[in-house]
């Protein structure tokens, strides 16, 4: 038999929507927050606003990402992208490896950690070596290279801004910019 609104406010649901929200499967489920083992509070990696967010650990694995209420920027609250990020974490497609496609090449090869940090100081090293200006033409001091430039993303912070630009000015870059405008 259908139930009538108008029956279910007389019985005590002023709104009639409580039993027509709930099936007998819903009844059964719990949160995936209520059985975590632990809650970590963490920042969203999206963007420079930096909302913070609660995330719902159990059996070390990520379960459910929400906005932290007691974060001062965000307040509870987090965009698109951010309520989704677990996916981020979880995704099938996240890649766990170092993946590499050498110039010109069609493939991508995967790395070790090691190997791929020690080709990007190389890198780094040889290109500073040979694009090094060490003075004008009328002998005053340059110390600097143009052969590299740094973008920083939106989601560092001033403290790794901060360390970044240190490193940037010790070898000589001067083309050094950051996305973050907020």
């Amino acid at each position: 038999m259908r139930r009538l609104p108008l029956l279910d406010q007389l019985r005590g649901d002023p709104t009639a929507r409580g039993r027509a929200a709930q099936s007998k499967r819903s009844a059964e489920l719990t949160p995936r927050t209520a059985t975590a083992d632990r809650v970590v509070q963490s920042i969203c990696p999206y963007c420079a606003v930096g909302c913070g967010q609660k995330v719902y650990v159990k059996g070390e694995r990520v379960v459910q990402i929400e906005g932290d209420p007691d974060s001062p920027i965000s307040r509870g609250r987090l965009c698109p992208k951010g309520a989704a990020s677990e996916q981020l974490v979880n995704g099938p497609m996240r890649e766990y490896r170092v993946k590499y496609r050498r110039p010109h090449g069609t493939e991508w090869e995967e790395l070790d950690l090691d190997t791929a940090t020690d080709m990007i100081a190389d890198r780094v090293l040889g290109t500073r070596a040979e694009t090094w200006e060490d003075q004008k033409e009328d002998g005053d001091p340059l110390h600097r290279t143009r052969g590299i430039a740094f973008l920083g993303g939106a989601t560092l912070d001033s403290e790794e801004n901060y360390l970044i630009k240190k490193l940037c000015v010790a070898l000589g870059i001067v083309q050094v910019e950051n996305q973050a405008r907020i």
